[in-house]
């Protein structure tokens, strides 16, 4: 179970690095401080709503229909799929890394609420996101591939959830607290973020995926009583204890 909510904590911190949902709301904490605290607070719950539901309907609905159908998957089983997941991460970042001058010079989306409410923004973007969340459905397969009971399964899913929107109660905190400050603050949140959001997102997926490969191959390589197998077992309890 710890190992499950450090994979969802790892790669939720992550992919929450997303232009697609940090742009609008930097976009809708501009204008006046009571509104904007409203709207944003709106956006992000909305966001958070969404895929969380979505990624339990997954888990629990086809998810579980899968895992009815097969034998539940044993240790060596959640172990290569651990290492299967965590691989797909760094094949992303490199993507990411590889691309990252190309994708820096494109604008953050700029959205157009006018007609909808933050909530519906939210809601909007995150449905069309939904879809292409490869990070969040590599998370789903490790919980459903894990076999642990549904409300489990729902808890995993929340903390990845609220590390996904930790940008976006970043920019409500800075909204909340910052004062005078938050419209220069965000700002220069909005500017670095157009700047390297390529890079940022390349480097922690690489980081959540190295973490996550490192689980899967020292738990394939700690059985038996080699020299090899001793090591794999200390370095696996200094990354899980």
């Amino acid at each position: 179970m710890l190992r499950l909510i450090g994979l969802a904590v790892s790669i939720g911190l992550a992919d929450s690095l997303n232009p697609t949902t940090i742009a609008p709301a930097l976009y809708l904490a501009s204008g006046e401080r009571g509104r904007a605290r409203k709207n944003v607070a709106e956006f992000t719950l909305a966001v958070f709503a969404v895929f969380l539901l979505g990624g339990a309907v997954i888990a629990l609905g086809p998810g579980q229909l899968l895992l009815a159908l097969i034998p539940k998957p044993g240790r060596e089983a959640r172990l290569v799929l651990e290492t299967v997941v965590g691989a797909a991460l760094i094949a992303t970042s490199l993507l990411l890394w590889h691309n990252r001058g190309r994708l820096a010079e494109r604008k953050l989306p700029q959205p157009n609420p006018k007609g909808r409410s933050s909530a519906i923004l939210g809601a909007t973007i995150s449905a069309i996101e939904l879809p292409t969340a490869f990070p969040y459905f590599a998370v789903i397969a490790a919980i459903v591939g894990s076999g642990i009971d549904p409300a489990r399964q729902l808890l995993v899913l929340l903390v990845f959830n609220l590390c996904f929107v930790a940008p976006l109660l970043g920019i409500l905190a800075t909204l909340t607290f910052a004062g005078p400050h938050a419209d220069r603050l965000l700002a220069m949140g909005r500017n670095f973020l157009q700047r390297n959001w390529p890079l940022l997102l390349s480097g922690l997926l690489f980081l959540a995926g190295l973490f996550v490969v490192l689980l899967g191959v020292t738990g394939l390589a700690s059985t038996g009583q080699t020299r090899f197998n001793r090591f794999m077992r200390h370095f696996r309890h200094l990354l899980h204890p």
